[in-house]
Parts: structure tokens; sequence; C-alpha cells
């Protein structure tokens, strides 16, 4: 997915936070969900660098 469709669902789920008054969990939703995305990205950086570094058996 891209980040623009990230940040509509972002903008969508604030505009239902403010008005179901659930500020805080939508924060605390928000931390979480950066943190996954930053372990996401950095177990993608792994593989392809293990990827490149397997060398055939011959």
């Amino acid at each position: 997915m891209n980040y623009l469709l990230f940040t509509l669902y972002a903008i969508l789920l604030a505009v239902l936070a403010f008005f179901t008054g659930e500020i805080v969990t939508f924060i605390m939703l928000g931390i979480i969900l950066v943190a996954l995305q930053n372990i996401h990205g950095t177990l993608k950086n792994i593989f392809k660098i293990l990827k490149e570094n397997k060398s055939p058996k011959v």
C-alpha cells in the first residue's frame, strides 16, 4: 500500500475518533502502527541483504 492511502485512512480515523471522543485511543493506535511499519521496513531490508549475500551452491 502506498502512503497516500495510509494518510487517507488516518484522516478518516481521526475524524471518527474526534466525534466519538476516542482521541487517546487514536494516538496510541497511530504509535503502534508507526512502530509496526518501521519493523516491517527493517525486516524487508534484512531480507534484501540476505538475498543478495546468498551464494549459489555448486
